[in-house]
């Protein structure tokens, strides 16, 4: 019995000192029910934490993860194995605000002054003699047990860091929402605050971990990836990844992953779950307005050819009222054209369409008959009037033309976003001053702008037609 208990104590014995030594370890013990065997990567995101903070040259690490991920418990738990891998480390933490910062705060020091009770594992049974200054009553900034310094402190971009300095900063989840990722003037703040204040602070090893999530390319992560690009360490990982796997389905499944997928913006969605900026700074497109409710009269469609295997078909039918721009229905595909040919006849018997234009270049007047076609053979229709348009203007200065009056004038249905998710990524992705992998979307939008703002062809009038009265001036009739 004897023999069997020296064993256990010595097992026990054994994980203690993994904890002491490895992140991963300490967080295996303290959080058992979190950080599962089997959630990999909550191991490689610790042994990532550790490398960096023990070995590498790097002064910055990011990470990148999706919500519910353990972004912020891994933080936590970082700060603290810190204070107890070396008492002597001071360690500054910035959140949201400053509630959040007491919050992160509180949490960390509670792990700390957690007192034995049972067989459950606690902080000082991995780091024994390490505790919080007795009487050091402070929310947000308090000193470990024979240190003469302050060893930690927890701020936010309105907070201060007044007279700190630290070795080691870590900056959980500065921006709240989309809202705030989407407006140049925060992501500026907190770039200023950061550079200016923040950096400031570092003294000693100056190592900076940034845990967030990736919203826009003007973003605290994006920033700092262009303003120290060899200075950088970066950890993605995505909810799912380009072939589809998840990342862990026992936090997210598949099921879960796309029904949040069909439930919100689009943009919103993979930054927070793919890690998938958006440059906001250099968008062509910020928001459009919805509609209520589709506006009476006839429906009009313009429809652009894939002109190549990479390209997409993009279809839209529109309602044109007082001038505006309804959109009701579209059809957005890369699929080859034997399949888009029955999907457009579709669109346009579904919607009545009344006057199509299809782009005639590049196979396009093929394409329009055989849209006229499927449209007399399969649906005994010939309610469209289809007529092949050539286009010989340049396609980015038509884009970029019409773009002021397409956000004022155009207007999408209800859920378009979710509705059409591949036609929206592709026209609020659109860049105005770079390379942009696709623009089949908004060189339609610019289509719709020239079909209903075109001005008619002045009407030529010759002498003889004057002579013989076929033309009168209106003064003339009186």
């Amino acid at each position: 019995m004897k023999d069997s208990f020296d064993v256990e104590l010595a097992r026990f014995g054994a994980r203690l000192e993994l904890a002491r030594r490895h992140l991963y370890d300490y967080c295996l013990l303290q959080y058992p029910g979190f950080y599962k065997p089997k959630r990999t990567f909550l191991k490689d995101i610790c042994n990532q934490i550790e490398g960096f903070v023990k070995h590498s040259p790097k002064r910055f690490l990011i990470l990148n993860a999706p919500p519910r991920h353990g972004k912020s418990l891994t933080a936590q738990s970082a700060t603290a194995w810190l204070l107890g891998d070396n008492p002597a480390n001071r360690v500054m933490t910035a959140s949201y605000n400053e509630r959040l910062a007491s919050t992160f705060s509180k949490n960390v020091r509670n792990i700390i002054q957690t007192k034995k009770v049972g067989e459950r594992v606690v902080y000082s049974d991995i780091f024994p003699g390490v505790s919080v200054q007795y009487g050091d009553a402070s929310a947000q900034m308090w000193t470990l047990e024979g240190q003469n310094q302050t060893s930690y402190l927890a701020t936010s971009p309105n907070g201060t860091a007044t007279g700190f300095g630290c070795n080691f900063l870590i900056c959980d989840d500065l921006i709240k929402n989309a809202v705030e990722a989407y407006n140049e003037n925060v992501l500026n703040d907190i770039w200023s605050w950061f550079t200016d204040t923040m950096l400031s602070r570092l003294e000693g090893q100056k190592k900076v971990i940034v845990i967030m999530t990736r919203w826009a390319k003007g973003d605290l992560a994006g920033r700092i990836l262009e303003a120290f690009p060899d200075e950088v360490e970066l950890i993605t990982y995505q909810a799912c990844n380009d072939q589809g796997i998840m990342l862990c389905d026992d936090i997210l499944n598949t099921k879960d992953y796309n029904f949040l997928k069909r439930e919100m913006s689009l943009d919103i969605f993979e930054a927070n779950y793919n890690q998938k900026p958006i440059d906001i700074k250099g968008r062509l497109y910020s928001e459009f307005k919805e509609w209520e409710k589709k506006p009476e009269g006839e429906v009009k469609n313009y429809t652009d050819t894939a002109d190549t295997g990479s390209d997409f078909l993009c279809s839209v039918s529109y309602v044109v009222f007082e001038n505006e721009a309804y959109i009701t229905d579209l059809v957005f595909t890369d699929e080859p054209m034997e399949v888009t040919e029955g999907k457009t006849a579709d669109l346009f018997h579904r919607s009545n369409v009344a006057q199509a234009f299809i782009e005639s270049n590049n196979g396009g007047r093929g394409f329009a008959r055989n849209v006229g076609r499927i449209l007399n053979n399969e649906y005994n229709s010939n309610r469209t009037i289809i007529t092949p348009r050539p286009q010989s203007k340049n396609k980015e200065s038509r884009i970029l033309t019409s773009s002021a009056w397409v956000q004022n004038h155009v207007y999408m249905p209800p859920n378009w976003k979710t509705r059409w998710p591949e036609f929206y990524k592709q026209v609020m992705e659109y860049q105005r001053k770079s390379k942009n992998a696709h623009d089949d979307a908004v060189d339609v939008l610019a289509a719709i702008f020239e079909n209903i703002t075109a001005q008619p062809e002045p009407e030529v009038i010759t002498t003889d037609e004057i002579d013989d009265g076929y033309y009168r001036r209106p003064f003339e009739m009186y």
